[in-house]
């Protein structure tokens, strides 16, 4: 059992046992991403996952499950590893740190079944998923992919905005991956904080009155390193203006791809103060 406490309150994450379970995950699917029927992981799916070596995880606030984490065995290029399909909390606890601590979990029973690699997808364009990715839990990534689950599904989030991913991996043993989960001291981070001059000299996609602004990719993705911005709040932006959520979500799948292939790895996100607001950025190196 994981065990951790927030706002004055003890929770726990633990395997999931029995139907009941199983069931409430398919309702913490709804509630999350707003799923129909057709889309939801059904509970006889979490069992086979198990019986398969999976990990189907619940954080429980008393008896209650207030989220979950689910993946399933993998084999990629070679390597055995966990892909972590899905995970989702309860709005009302998201600031009770339950999915840092799901991923914690995770990576620990994942070690206990002999895996050193988790693998997961997100949309690069959710700031506060990439700042737990890469500050938080030390991933990087090499594969940019379009329209992961098509161009829709049922999810208010993906109408009319396609379904790009980033593919993360986590590598459980890793020196970065131990200093940024630690326990017992504070995560380090191995980058000096971003300048406004790395902006204005290396950044493919910056911001400028709220949109994307693109640079000539050619000289930039022959330095060892380049940045690519997203806004803090894209849902916002979405449902305010959806025309400027898809100019967001062209230009910096344009960097992504285009830098990617150029032989760049994500590596980390940053957080450059101003004076309106922080602005976030990834950052990409060779």
């Amino acid at each position: 059992m994981f065990e951790w406490e927030a706002g004055g309150k003890h929770f726990h994450i633990r395997e999931t046992a029995n139907y009941d379970e199983y069931h409430t995950i398919e309702v913490l699917q709804k509630e999350a991403w707003g799923f129909d029927d057709l889309d939801v992981v059904p509970a006889a799916a979490f069992v086979a996952t198990q019986w398969a070596g999976g990990i189907v995880l619940g954080a429980f606030d008393g008896n209650v499950m207030i989220g979950f984490a689910y993946g399933f065995p993998a084999y990629e290029d070679g390597r055995t590893s966990l892909h972590s399909h899905m995970l989702a909390v309860k709005p009302e606890y998201r600031n009770a740190q339950a999915g840092f601590n799901l991923k914690l979990a995770q990576r620990d029973f994942a070690l206990g079944k002999g895996l050193n690699e988790i693998t997961w997808t997100f949309d690069p364009l959710q700031s506060l998923n990439a700042h737990l990715n890469f500050a938080k839990l030390g991933v990087i990534s090499e594969r940019y992919i379009l329209n992961f689950y098509g161009e829709t599904s049922s999810s208010p989030l993906h109408q009319g905005f396609g379904t790009d991913r980033l593919w993360v991996r986590w590598l459980l043993e890793s020196d970065r991956v131990k200093q940024r989960t630690s326990r017992d001291k504070p995560a380090s981070r191995p980058h000096t904080p971003l300048t406004p001059e790395d902006v204005s000299q290396s950044a493919l996609v910056h911001s400028a009155d709220g949109l994307p602004r693109l640079a000539d990719f050619d000289p930039l993705l022959s330095s060892n390193r380049c940045f690519i911005e997203i806004p803090y709040d894209i849902t916002s932006i979405k449902e305010r203006d959806p025309e400027a959520g898809r100019v967001w979500r062209e230009a910096t799948r344009a960097a992504f791809l285009a830098s990617i292939k150029a032989g760049f790895t994500v590596e980390d996100f940053l957080k450059l103060e101003s004076q309106d607001r922080p602005r976030w950025f990834y950052l990409l190196t060779r």
